[in-house]
């Protein structure tokens, strides 16, 4: 059954022109980078706060308790020194191959770009690219000046410097939406991985796909029919292997 499917998945690959992946936090687990909603996801782990990781990772907390939301900011969503794992690169292999490929990536990490992907989308922004809320001076992590609260500062008027993530209560990049919409409605091959297609308005994005043929690839069952799907419940690293093993003996 397995075979048949990778099959079948690989030979959609061969046939398409141009490719949207559509990622979530289930991409990035290989390296080492926790999810969000599985069971040893962050929101089902305690904290070691009165709060919840819900609730530190919004904007309204942010502002009003902004030494409790860096500290954990950077012990559990930063991972300067994780590298991008089979998932990251077997994209790159395809964009290699001739194949037009965009990520639409829900993920903060920056992963896709290490791995060397030349179109990626960031709904959620990225813990890479930094800006003093005063002066809008940009800083790259490891420039990162911080205050006696591990707060980061600007050094030009000490006004903080907020990571480019979109946390809870924000609003998307008017921008990257388009962008990720109108690539999603050129697409002939539409990968949807490592989400449950529980986080809105991203979810909504992938019913902008008018091509033929759509790939889901998750752990666990999404929620969402889509009847015409090809559905892998597995590992986004161990399908993706197999569809690179069949191409390579295959091309």
């Amino acid at each position: 059954m397995i075979e048949n499917q990778i099959k079948e998945f690989a030979q959609i690959i061969q046939k398409s022109r141009k490719i949207v992946f559509f990622g979530g936090a289930g991409v990035s687990t290989a390296s080492g980078i926790p999810d969000f909603r599985s069971a040893d996801g962050l929101f089902m782990q305690e904290t070691n706060y009165q709060y919840s990781a819900e609730e530190i990772i919004s904007h309204s907390f942010y502002k009003q308790h902004p030494q409790i939301f860096f500290e954990y900011y950077f012990e559990h969503l930063v991972y300067p020194e994780i590298q991008p794992n089979l998932a990251h690169f077997f994209l790159k292999e395809l964009e290699n191959k001739g194949k037009e490929v965009t990520v639409v990536t829900q993920n903060i990490d920056g992963l896709h770009q290490k791995a060397g992907s030349s179109r990626v989308l960031e709904l959620h922004g990225s813990v890479l690219n930094n800006f003093c809320t005063q002066c809008g001076s940009y800083y790259a992590l490891d420039q990162l000046e911080k205050d006696a609260q591990g707060i980061p500062r600007c050094p030009k008027d000490q006004a903080i410097i907020k990571p480019d993530v979109v946390l809870y209560e924000e609003s998307l990049n008017e921008e990257t939406i388009n962008q990720s919409i109108q690539a999603i409605s050129q697409a002939d091959l539409m990968i949807i991985a490592g989400t449950s297609l529980n986080v809105y308005p991203a979810a909504s994005f992938i019913h902008y796909f008018r091509g033929n043929s759509q790939v889901i690839i998750n752990q666990t069952p999404i929620l969402i029919s889509k009847p015409n799907a090809l559905i892998f419940e597995d590992k986004i690293e161990a399908v993706f292997q197999l569809v690179k093993d069949y191409l390579a003996n295959n091309d």
